[in-house]
């Protein structure tokens, strides 16, 4: 059996000593970005590497560009390879932050075209909850012989955004929290509000107050409005820098409704040019 959305700590606990599952530890803070490392160097799940998000899942950004570009495929197909990853195998990857920062990591997967990736339901908080075990230990594997081809249609540029959004042809989703995009925050992003016409739809609204992602029929029910409402407009997820989108678009797939596409770029890509209108408050 193959897991392609979310897989619980029971099924991953069953399956760590399959030698052709990778698990990824994708722990990210984005006020210290080494944070994540220094944790996953305290303990982490069995077996698992260390994925990160600056170095590994995003290449450098540039004067014009969002927070987390993509990263240069070649070089990302190289660290999949380097960690054992084989085009059979299953990877996992988790977080603590239900999923926020592990679900960029699986977008990514499915934008090389594997299809066999899932993020852990609770991420580690789920894990110990369960008392299952942490190691310290970094296990090293053989170097695997993954390959795959970017799928440079499942994401858009700021251009196409605008142009869109001009001619009322797009839902713009913005997993960002209320605060942010009301602009209530104004410490989070160096300029606060949202782009004129998106709508807000927080990827926290996806799980549970225990972290786990709602159930299949809950989130069809959430995403209803928005696909049934749509008048044939296409739906696009944007957040701070194409991160907590894939959270969103990890759910919609729970939900078995069809992969819609990303702004990789964001909210920290929109605003590094000052002609680009920033609007405030709840409305659109």
């Amino acid at each position: 059996m193959s897991y392609q959305t979310i897989i619980s700590v029971e099924e991953l606990n069953n399956n760590l000593a399959n030698k052709d599952w990778f698990v990824f530890d994708c722990r990210f803070m984005l006020n210290d970005p080494a944070g994540g490392l220094k944790k996953f160097n305290q303990g982490h799940i069995p077996g698992a590497q260390f994925a990160d998000m600056d170095k590994d899942l995003s290449s450098a950004p540039t004067s014009t560009s969002g927070r987390h570009p993509l990263p240069d495929p070649n070089e990302l197909i190289g660290k999949l390879q380097n960690w054992g990853v084989n085009n059979s195998s299953q990877v996992i990857c988790y977080d603590d932050m239900s999923g926020a920062f592990a679900a960029r990591m699986w977008w990514l997967l499915k934008w090389l075209g594997h299809s066999d990736v899932a993020v852990l339901d609770g991420g580690i908080d789920k894990w110990s909850a369960n008392g299952l075990a942490l190691e310290q230990q970094i296990q090293t594997r053989n170097k695997g012989t993954f390959n795959g081809e970017p799928n440079d249609t499942m994401w858009v540029n700021v251009d196409f955004v605008q142009q869109q959004l001009q001619q009322n042809k797009i839902n713009l989703l913005d997993a960002r929290s209320k605060e942010r995009f009301t602009a209530k925050d104004t410490e989070t992003d160096p300029v606060p509000g949202h782009v004129p016409g998106a709508i807000n739809f927080p990827f926290a609204g996806n799980v549970s107050k225990q972290g786990v992602f709602l159930s299949t029929d809950e989130l069809q029910k959430r995403f209803a409005e928005l696909f049934s409402n749509d008048n044939g407009k296409e739906v696009i997820n944007m957040c701070g820098s194409g991160v907590t989108a894939c959270h969103n678009l990890l759910a919609m797939s729970i939900a078995g409704l069809p992969m819609t596409r990303l702004y990789v770029g964001s909210w920290s890509e929109w605003i590094k040019e000052k002609s680009r209108s920033v609007a405030t408050g709840e409305s659109q």
